[in-house]
């Protein structure tokens, strides 16, 4: 019998994405949410202050959509730094099995998307990823302990793209975004924790 598959779609919302398929699929999220009409496990929690509420090694994937540039990445806390962004890619490293998949998709610098919103504090750029994958994990001296693989490359993308689940109209949506790069706004993050280092 093979084991049931688990995905956790962080600030997911009444609308988790589950982007591998997984068969069970968790939420959380710092909103309240009525339980009684969810049709998946969520539970409410601010993953900005607090470690995600779940156990070592528990997800075969977890993903992030628009979620990443609401994380700050610095906060002050009597009279010492703390650095939220860093603490969050730990968890998410933490809850993945080995070879679980970390998926996030967020509004890249120096597109407009990435600056409209009042509540975006953490600007990603094309380049951010090198301070969490190997070979180099640049994030190490700020207290950075996972460790990931790139999957895919890091790409540009067109969100709605990225959220279509007809996979005929993805590819054509592909097709039409690859001549309009103006038309991609969000970074894609494909990558594999790595646990037994």
């Amino acid at each position: 019998m093979t084991e049931q598959t688990k995905h956790l779609d962080i600030g997911c919302g009444d609308n988790p994405r589950n982007p591998f398929s997984m068969d069970y699929l968790y939420g959380v999220d710092i909103q309240d949410l009525d339980q009684k009409k969810l049709s998946f496990e969520y539970k409410k929690d601010n993953v900005v202050l607090n470690k995600l509420p779940f156990p070592d090694s528990f997800f075969d994937s977890v993903s992030c959509f628009d979620f990443l540039e609401h994380v700050p990445r610095v906060l002050i806390e009597k009279n010492k730094s703390k650095f939220p962004f860093i603490e969050l890619m730990n968890e998410i490293h933490r809850v993945l099995k080995n070879g679980g998949i970390f998926y996030g998709i967020t509004p890249g610098y120096p597109k407009e998307e990435a600056f409209i919103d009042p509540t975006h504090v953490n600007f990603i750029t094309f380049n951010t990823h090198k301070y969490f994958v190997a070979p180099k994990y640049k994030a190490r001296m700020y207290g950075y302990t996972g460790s990931f693989q790139l999957c895919t490359k890091v790409r540009w993308v067109k969100l709605s793209q990225e959220l279509e689940r007809n996979y005929f109209l993805k590819l054509l949506k592909g097709f039409f975004y690859f001549f309009l790069p103006r038309k991609r706004s969000h970074i894609l993050w494909k990558f594999k924790a790595i646990k037994n280092l």
